[in-house]
C-alpha cells in the first residue's frame, strides 16, 4: 500500500511535535535515582493505600461519572464550591478540555516561550494557532510583552505559575494587572501545579481571581506535592458555566475509580502534605547553593525542582553532564525542547539522591576541560 493510500490526520496534526517526557533509565547501574519528572521523594499518604484497597473489591462497577467524591473533598479542603470543580485524567486532560471547548480554527491561543510544551500541543490539536511570548531576562512571565502579543483572536492565555521548567512565578499584583487588561471574552488559564510548594508572601494560585472573575480558570494536578502521578489526577476550578461548557466534551468516566478515592484521601491528609513541603523547604535552597559552590548558575525556584544552567565549553555541557550523571544512576531531564539547550532541570529527590548528584556534579566539574 503506497503512502497516498494511507488515511490521513487532519491539517496540522503531523506538525504538532510529539511531548517527550523526562527518561527513566540509566543502564548499567546498580541503582537509578530519577529525578527528570518533579515526582514527590515522600511518595503519597498512608491513608491513599487504605482507600484503594477498599474500592480494589468492586473494580468491576464503573466510577462516579462526576467525580463526586473527589470534588467534595477537594471543596473541602480549600473552601470550594464542588459544583466549580471538575476533575480529570492530570491537569493534561484539562487542558485538553478547554481548548477543544473554546479554541478552533483562526483563534489562538497564548503561552510564555519556556512555559509547558502541552500547551502548544493542545492548541494545535484543536486547530488553532499557537502564539509564544518571550520571557524576560529572568526566565519568566512578562506580563507587558503577553498583554502585546493578544489580538481579536486571542481565546485562551496559559501562564504556568509557578513555571516549569525554570521554578520561577509571577506575583499577584502581576497575575490582577494581566486579568485586568485581557478583554472579557478572553479565558486566563492559570496552571498552578506547583502551587502547594510556594511559601512567597505575594503569591497566590488563583482561587480569589476565579472565585471574582467569570474569564479565569485555576489548573491543579495530585502528581506532584501528594505524589500521586501514577494515577493521573488534576482538577479546575472555574466558573459554572466553563465547568459546564467543559463537561458537555469530557468524555464519560474520565477520573477512574481508584484515582478518585486515592485523591480524596491525599488531599485530606494534611499533615503528609505539609511534610512534602518541609522536605522541599529543607533541600531546595541547600541543593541550589550547592550548584552554585560548584560555579553552576541556578535559577531561583520556588517549586520542588531547580533549573541548573551549564558552560557551553567543551567538555562542561548540559549534554555532557547529563551523560556522566546517568553513567551513575542520577536521571536528570534535558529541557532543550523548552529552549533551554544549556541546562538540566534537577527534581529534589531525598536526601540520598540530592547529595549524590552534587558530589557527581563536583567530580564532572572538576573534570579537565
Amino acid at each position: 500500500m503506497s503512502s497516498t493510500d494511507m488515511p490521513r490526520p487532519k491539517s496540522g496534526v503531523m506538525d504538532i511535535a510529539a511531548y517527550v517526557p523526562g527518561r527513566e533509565t540509566a543502564h548499567g547501574v546498580a541503582k537509578v535515582y530519577k529525578l527528570s519528572s518533579n515526582e514527590s521523594p515522600l511518595g503519597p499518604s498512608p491513608k491513599v493505600a487504605e482507600a484503594i484497597a477498599a474500592r480494589s473489591a468492586n473494580l468491576a462497577i464503573y466510577p462516579d461519572g462526576s467525580a463526586h467524591v473527589l470534588r467534595e473533598a477537594i471543596g473541602r479542603a480549600y473552601g470550594l464550591n464542588p459544583d466549580n470543580i471538575l476533575c480529570g485524567n492530570g491537569s493534561d486532560e484539562l487542558l485538553g478540555l478547554l481548548c477543544q471547548t473554546y479554541l478552533g480554527p483562526g483563534d489562538e491561543g497564548l503561552f510564555t516561550e519556556h512555559g509547558f510544551l502541552v500547551y502548544k500541543i493542545q492548541i494545535m490539536a484543536a486547530g488553532a494557532t499557537p502564539v509564544t511570548v518571550a520571557d524576560n531576562d529572568d526566565l519568566n512571565a512578562d506580563v507587558d510583552r503577553i498583554l502585546a502579543a493578544v489580538t481579536e483572536r486571542t481565546k485562551l492565555v496559559f501562564l504556568a505559575n509557578p513555571n516549569n521548567p525554570t521554578g520561577t512565578y509571577v506575583p499577584v499584583n502581576e497575575v490582577k494587572r494581566l486579568h485586568a487588561a485581557l478583554p472579557r471574552h478572553v479565558i486566563l488559564v492559570l496552571d498552578a501545579a506547583y502551587a502547594e510548594y510556594v511559601r512567597r508572601n505575594d503569591y497566590e494560585a488563583g482561587i480569589e481571581l476565579v472565585s471574582a472573575s467569570p474569564n479565569v480558570v485555576m489548573t491543579r494536578t495530585f502528581s506532584k506535592i501528594h505524589g500521586l502521578a501514577g494515577l493521573r489526577i488534576g482538577w479546575m476550578y472555574a466558573h459554572e458555566a466553563i465547568i459546564d461548557a467543559c463537561n458537555r466534551v469530557r468524555g464519560p468516566f474520565n477520573v477512574n475509580a481508584l484515582a478518585i478515592v486515592a485523591g480524596a484521601a491525599a488531599i485530606g491528609d494534611r499533615e503528609h502534605v505539609e511534610r512534602a513541603v518541609e522536605h522541599n523547604e529543607a533541600w531546595l535552597g541547600r541543593v541550589s547553593e550547592g550548584l552554585q559552590a560548584l560555579g553552576l548558575s541556578v535559577t531561583p525556584s520556588v517549586g520542588n525542582f531547580v533549573l541548573v544552567h551549564f558552560p557551553t565549553t567543551p567538555g562542561k555541557t548540559a549534554a555532557e553532564a547529563d551523560e556522566y550523571l546517568c553513567a551513575r544512576g542520577y536521571v536528570l531531564r534535558r529541557v532543550s525542547g523548552y529552549g533551554l539547550p544549556d541546562a538540566l532541570r534537577m527534581t529534589i529527590g531525598d536526601a540520598e539522591a540530592n547529595l549524590g548528584v552534587l558530589e557527581a556534579l563536583r567530580e564532572f566539574m572538576a573534570q579537565p576541560s
